[in-house]
């Protein structure tokens, strides 16, 4: 592979953004690739994994090359003897040596957070929460993450949508287990084709797709969901209520539920209702009027490190903390929003039992009059991201 310097320079210019100014790193991608149409799809491929692969390894690639913060065109140096490729005789990847690299890598492999390349606290806390399965997990968390695509069934049966793609040459996979995915067989921008823009179907994670059927829901109920973001899982409600009933989605963020309302109207949902979380007055309007409540509540991302890598050299500790005591405080003010005999889903993209199993069982212990169903996790080493879900009944 040739290395072209407009395009290393851009994969630089990323990775400066991500780590010095502390931005998304989806999002910085996004606005490099928007920046230059004329790259074809090879070079935008290029620069995309590339950035994505540095921020993956980053402390192993700045162990191997002994580069300081911000040698950013060292990290690629490594990243190029990584994927064996040769790299140009260029200034700024001078001192970079096979040898030495290799050698260096030999040293250090046996120390599972370098060679993982994970923060030294963010390592503790999981093998301390997570145990024995943790390596396990860790390497899965590295692997890149999947194209999941989720069949929009208001517009179209998953078996058309798979052959509709397939007269485009998108060939896709239907596991069995997750009833609406299909799994893109090769990465692409798919959000320029057709069928996306006639909203036959979202980008979601399969885990994701496992947490709307777990509600339970049924066509004409009345469901809340609380903590909505840009609605992924409230489309999904959407459709399996066949359009019928009513969702609120809420959130505190009013340009997320801008964003639901435009992918509602591709979508062809028409039984969504948003609402702005203004005070704890909003949510006291709700109570005992639901059948049904999603808590998707905010949580350290820790089951999608493989969809957000930068998230590594972003999480801190005390976030961490401070999010557990939000999820507690969410399940025990907005439980109240459902009615007796209706049911909640309190759920997380983590993998910590101290956000996950824990907060239900200290929410259970304060509330004798609800009870736990059923708990189900999705952990990375499945294929896919990490999700935890728990149903709880009001009895």
């Amino acid at each position: 592979m040739k290395l072209y310097r407009n395009l290393c320079e851009a994969v630089i210019a990323g990775l400066q953004e991500i780590f010095d100014e502390k931005k998304y790193a989806d999002k910085v991608i996004e606005k490099i690739l928007k920046s230059n149409p004329r790259w074809g799809a090879r070079d935008r491929r290029f620069i995309a994994e590339t950035i994505y692969d540095i921020v993956r390894w980053y402390r192993l690639f700045r162990e191997l090359a002994k580069a300081e913060e911000n040698e950013y065109w060292k990290l690629l140096a490594v990243w190029c003897l990584w994927n064996k490729t040769e790299f140009p005789d260029w200034e700024e990847m001078k001192g970079v040596d096979r040898k030495k690299v290799l050698a260096r890598y030999e040293e250090v492999k046996s120390e599972r957070k370098i060679r993982e390349s994970i923060p030294d606290w963010m390592d503790e806390l999981c093998e301390n929460e997570i145990g024995a399965n943790w390596t396990t997990e860790l390497e899965a968390l590295n692997e890149e993450a999947s194209v999941v695509l989720r069949t929009n069934t208001l517009k179209i049966s998953r078996h058309e949508l798979q052959q509709q793609l397939e007269e485009e040459e998108i060939i896709t996979e239907a596991p069995a287990e997750f009833p609406d995915g299909l799994l893109l067989e090769q990465r692409q921008n798919i959000f320029t084709r057709q069928a996306f823009k006639d909203g036959l179907f979202e980008v979601q994670d399969a885990g994701s797709q496992l947490i709307a059927p777990f509600l339970q829901v049924k066509p004409g109920m009345r469901v809340v969901d609380a903590c909505a973001g840009a609605g992924g899982k409230a489309l999904h409600l959407a459709a399996l209520m066949n359009n019928q009933g009513r969702i609120i989605a809420m959130d505190t963020e009013e340009w997320k539920l801008t964003e639901l309302k435009k992918r509602a109207r591709r979508a062809g949902v028409g039984n969504i209702e948003t609402r702005v979380i203004e005070s704890s007055k909003t949510i006291k309007r709700l109570e005992n009027s639901a059948d049904r409540l999603l808590l998707d509540v905010p949580c350290s991302g820790l089951g999608v490190l493989k969809r957000n890598p930068d998230a590594k050299w972003k999480l801190t500790p005390d976030f961490i903390d401070r999010v557990r005591e939000l999820q507690q405080h969410i399940l025990q003010d907005y439980s109240n929003i459902i009615k007796a005999g209706g049911v909640l889903v309190y759920s997380t993209c983590s993998l910590l039992p101290s956000e996950n199993e824990e907060q239900v069982k200290k929410f259970l212990l304060a509330n004798s009059n609800f009870e736990l169903e059923e708990e189900k996790s999705v952990m990375p080493s499945s294929g896919f991201d990490g999700f935890y879900m728990a149903r709880i009944k009001r009895k």
